[in-house]
């Protein structure tokens, strides 16, 4: 067994362990601390596939914007754990239930059977000057143009819709309006009046 594979297998137990922490932590602030160590761990994993622009992208977008957003709104809720923790007794046999059916689908589809190594051979080893954001580049524009610009599509739709429903209720509002507001005159908004002066006698 090489150091790349010692390396996998440290990086994957360790992001089992961070990743069922994040389920098991009643803390939500070390519970999202848990989730930003899964991702570099996950991160990790990429690097040892030679995948280092997904890597870097992983460790980029969500640690260091999506998680770190989610951190400052978790630590400025005042979160009550006991409303949290109600109920968890309940729906514990039904979610010990879906992780093991998922676990168990999990197995048969990524298992030795599909990916072991005499299925599916080593990826071979790139040169130096291969670069990933090409290929990755090419392969978008080229091979998966078609589902490429149609998630591009399903997300525009789902950022009007999303838009769409916050502003449902809101119809009372009144937007403002530019070219009526440069017309106003301070003779239609102000009125002046006089009054003649008086001195009450003490």
């Amino acid at each position: 067994m090489n150091v790349q594979q010692n390396l996998f297998y440290v990086f994957s137990s360790l992001a089992i362990l961070a990743g069922s922490m994040v389920v098991i932590s009643k803390n939500p602030v070390r519970a999202v601390l848990f989730l930003v160590l899964t991702f570099f761990l996950t991160a990790g994993l990429w690097i040892l596939l030679e995948a280092e622009f997904l890597a870097v992208t992983l460790v980029l977008v969500y640690v260091g914007a999506v998680m770190v957003l989610f951190l400052f709104v978790v630590m400025m809720l005042d979160i009550e754990l006991a409303s949290v923790r109600e109920g968890f007794a309940h729906y514990l046999p039904l979610g010990l239930c879906g992780s093991v059916l998922v676990i168990i689908s999990l197995i048969y589809a990524i298992g030795p059977a599909q990916f072991g190594l005499n299925v599916v051979e080593l990826p071979l080893s790139h040169s130096i000057d291969y670069s990933h954001v090409k290929e990755l580049g090419t392969l978008l524009y080229t091979r998966f143009l078609y589902p490429f610009e149609l998630a591009g599509i399903l997300l525009l739709v789902a950022i009007i819709a999303a838009i769409s429903i916050t502003f449902r209720d809101k119809k009372e509002s009144k937007s403002p309006q530019p070219n009526q507001q440069i017309l106003v005159r301070k003779e239609d908004r102000v009125r002046l009046l006089k009054m003649d002066t008086w001195k009450k006698n003490l």
